[in-house]
């Protein structure tokens, strides 16, 4: 593959996808753009599921730290699991910037480090944080997701309401 050929991968064009299988970031761009369209739309129940969806393998799964206001059991699975995890996520966060992406892998995995700038909905607090995440696709699609947050307190804090 030609410099030039990487530049439009990594810009977003075809060339460079047509001849060669998915790779694993690019099902993550596609991935964040629609999981963050979900969020600000409010999620379940006001945004259409559908764009994610497309992005998930049947049996993905995402395994959540505990003790995050959003993560509930920590282990999400399938589309319906993948779902409810963005129902609540989308509860918890009005809002969801990425500031910074890097990234290193191959078509079958990825490591992602994020920068994001979340906005929590029941207090309008933001905060910047940074999240690794171990991802694994199949057939062009997220087939399993493990997060690590930097800084799990920061996030909580900012969802915490500090009046109770």
């Amino acid at each position: 593959m030609s410099t030039a050929d990487l530049a439009t991968d990594r810009a977003g064009g075809s060339s460079a996808e047509e001849r060669s299988p998915v790779d694993a970031w690019t099902v993550m761009e596609r991935f964040y753009a629609a999981e963050a369209a979900y969020v600000a739309a409010g999620g379940f129940g006001k945004a259409s599921y559908d764009d994610v969806a497309a992005l998930l393998d049947p049996e993905v799964v995402l395994h959540q730290a505990p003790g995050l206001p959003f993560t509930g059991t920590g282990t999400w699975r399938g589309h319906d699991g993948m779902e409810r995890f963005l129902a609540r996520f989308s509860e918890v966060w009005e809002s969801m910037e990425f500031l910074e992406q890097e990234h290193w892998g191959d078509e079958n995995t990825v490591v992602v480090r994020n920068r994001v700038r979340f906005r929590a909905r029941a207090t309008g607090r933001e905060v910047d944080t940074s999240i690794m995440q171990l991802i694994t696709v199949k057939n062009g699609r997220m087939a399993e997701c493990r997060p690590f947050y930097w800084d799990p307190g920061a996030i909580a804090d900012a969802c915490r309401d500090t009046d109770t």
